[in-house]
């Protein structure tokens, strides 16, 4: 089926329930329509008070926060440039991470985001650190808050804070910068500590060392006797193997043109197979010893590789890793999606890897979304604190009045830069 046709009817279903709601109008302080957009809403938000015996310390957090969106903005705003032109010169064809579905971050029409459990709540919890950040920060900085809520629309869910807008407008400088600023930084932030979480977590796992068959090569003994990937070999020629050291101290006996049986485990069923040994392909280290044909899923490689993530590239890499198609790309898969690779990990409590997943993407979410929320364009976080600064350095210029027309421009540049990455793999190729 194809993307378009269950989004055609969910937007007619809610198209239908929207203009029920906004012809009934049942509990009208609590059920409010925006337009298209349904929000349950409530004006008890004393929550927020609570932070404000914390002041110093949300100031403190609020201001650093600035300078890193600062940065991301910057950050996102070259990388933008670059990826136009890297796809000027590459003129690569509008499929895969270049069709418009998987430019928006919507679980199961991206198909690079799963429609799971885990990502759902990474989704909603994502939004919610966003929105709490704005609404801690107002009344940080004396804005009331009047109201806040949830979205419902057809796109997933979403959370909102309502600060009220005389009070908003007669916060000026750093207090309102710190305010746009808020959410973005609790993305990141947030985003960044799952990662680590998620990391450490994953240490407490112990990889197995029995002999997984990842898969076969093409045309060699394992291949031509028909043995499937993803299975276990437990014994090798009458003896049992627990480990993949014992095997290959059995296959050091043999020599090509030998026959070797092996009995494999797969979905838990034994079966026995036969394999003519060959000799080893050329490139592989010299040995005289036979060769099946197949290669290990390394659990004890993939442990290592994920528990040494603990730097800059290795969050790049974490970033990446939906759409990251190479071996080790696919091998850390098991981070973000249900795998076979699951199996070969002695997991320390039920649920272990439900964990991992969901970790994974409530830092995948929160890192994306405050990232594109630092794109220099309003209506973003970063186009508001863009138009906070150039106003606050003009008004001491005497320049003013080009505050808006500075902030419209760069807005609109940043906006042509987006719709070029969607649009220009397409017209390329017209």
């Amino acid at each position: 089926m194809e993307w378009y046709i269950p989004v055609a009817v969910t937007i007619i279903l809610y198209a239908c329930i929207a203009y029920a709601i906004y012809k009934k109008r049942p509990y009208p302080e609590t059920i409010i329509s925006y337009g298209p957009v349904i929000a349950l809403k409530t004006g008890k938000t004393g929550f927020f008070d609570f932070f404000r015996r914390f002041s110093r310390f949300f100031r403190i957090y609020g201001t650093f926060g600035v300078i890193v969106v600062v940065i991301f903005s910057v950050f996102i705003t070259l990388m933008l440039f670059i990826a136009i032109r890297m796809t000027l010169i590459m003129q690569p064809e509008p499929t895969g991470i270049y069709e418009p579905q998987n430019i928006l971050l919507i679980p199961g029409i991206n198909e690079y985001v799963p429609s799971t459990i885990a990502v759902w709540l990474a989704f909603i919890i994502t939004i919610a650190i966003h929105e709490f950040g704005h609404g801690i920060l107002c009344r940080i900085e004396n804005i009331r808050v009047k109201g806040m809520g949830v979205l419902i629309a057809v796109i997933p869910v979403g959370f909102f804070v309502e600060p009220d807008e005389d009070d908003l407008l007669k916060t000026k400088g750093m207090k309102r910068i710190r305010m746009f600023g808020a959410g973005i930084t609790n993305n990141l932030v947030f985003g960044f500590l799952c990662f680590g979480l998620m990391i450490f977590t994953f240490g407490l796992a112990a990889p197995t060392d029995a002999p997984v068959i990842y898969g076969v090569y093409k045309n060699f003994s394992a291949d031509i006797a028909g043995v499937p990937q993803n299975s276990v070999i437990i014994a090798a020629n009458g003896v049992n193997v627990s480990s993949r050291t014992q095997l290959s101290g059995i296959l050091n006996k043999t020599k090509p043109g030998d026959s070797i049986r092996i009995l494999i485990l797969k979905d838990k069923q034994p079966e026995n197979y036969t394999l003519n040994l060959t000799k080893w392909p050329s490139g592989y280290a010299e040995t005289s010893s036979g060769f099946m044909g197949i290669y290990y899923y390394d659990t004890a490689g993939i442990y290592s590789k994920i528990t040494g993530l603990w730097s800059p590239v290795g969050i790049l890499t974490l970033l990446s890793l939906p759409f990251n198609n190479s071996f080790d790309g696919k091998l850390m898969r098991i981070l973000a999606f249900p795998t076979d690779g699951a199996e070969y990990f002695k997991a320390p409590f039920w649920g272990f890897f439900e964990i991992i997943q969901l970790l994974f993407w409530c830092g995948w979410i929160n890192v994306n979304v405050g990232i594109f929320n630092a794109i220099p364009m309003i209506p973003l976080d970063g186009g508001y604190i863009l138009k906070e600064g150039v106003e606050r350095i003009l008004t001491k210029r005497g320049l003013e009045r080009y505050a808006n027309s500075i902030t419209g421009m760069v807005s609109t540049i940043m906006l042509i830069a987006l719709f070029s990455l969607i649009a220009l793999p397409y017209l390329l190729h017209m």
